[in-house]
């Protein structure tokens, strides 16, 4: 990331592409979407939003490509599609950032078992992470603690509902460390982050909870620092949810 920092987009033409709503979104992570649009918007850019179903080429043009949750078999199609398109690896070589969220997660990681019988599936090899069944089922609110865009740790809340349970390789280091809930694997890690790629579990949408997070995400695709903004509103969803999940845990 250059040390520039953008005050003001200029109309600047901004991709952000949602990858496979049909397959990947029943759990409402077309919201991140939604954050990144708005939050470019704010800041005078001119965001574009392209979504991609099956069957559509994956364009290597974007700046931010957002993968969301979705049941095994649905996971399977996806990433057939995506490893035969090949848009996705073109753009992440090019520079663009990658936000996976559960199916998307593990999707992108080196391997995932689905069904029954654990058969392993072949993943994208964003990340170096390997996904197996889990013991049991990490269902909840959790609450995690991350260093932050620019080294100061902060909370990042969500929810997560997942049966797998993710381990990372050499090649990755964790996105945050466990408070309260299950992560990867009950390890006390949550997500994994390879340069521009990162992958992890809570919903909520999460960006929606988490705006540093988002901005964060932001900046890797653009390549270049941005100014906080200043968003009451935000702010306050951040407080009641910080404050639920505090609740929850005592």
């Amino acid at each position: 990331m250059s040390d520039s920092v953008s005050t003001n987009g200029h109309g600047e033409r901004v991709e952000v592409v949602l990858i496979f709503q049909s397959l990947l979104g029943i759990y409402g992570d077309r919201g991140n979407a939604t954050v990144l649009i708005k939050r470019l918007g704010w800041r005078g850019y001119d965001p574009v939003l392209t979504v991609v179903e099956p069957g559509d080429r994956v364009p290597d043009t974007g700046r931010v490509y957002l993968l969301g949750g979705g049941e095994d078999a649905a996971q399977v199609s996806a990433v057939r599609a995506l490893r035969a398109d090949g848009g996705l690896q073109r753009a992440v070589d090019r520079g663009a950032a990658v936000f996976a969220v559960c199916a998307g997660y593990q999707i992108i990681g080196n391997t995932f078992t689905v069904g029954e019988r654990d058969e392993v599936i072949e993943g994208l090899g964003l990340l170096d992470v390997n996904t197996t069944r889990g013991p049991v089922r990490a269902v909840g609110e959790i609450l995690s603690r991350w260093e932050g865009r620019t080294g100061e740790e902060q909370w990042l809340t969500g929810f997560e509902n997942h049966g797998g349970y993710t381990r990372l390789g050499p090649g990755a280091e964790p996105l945050a460390s466990v408070e309260i809930g299950i992560g990867n694997c009950d390890d006390g890690t949550e997500g994994a982050v390879l340069g521009t790629v990162i992958g992890t579990y809570p919903h909520g949408p999460v960006l929606a909870r988490n705006p540093a997070l988002a901005d964060h995400v932001l900046e890797l695709g653009l390549g270049r620092s941005l100014r906080p903004l200043v968003r009451p509103e935000v702010a306050e969803l951040r407080r009641q949810r910080l404050a639920a999940v505090r609740k929850l845990s005592r």
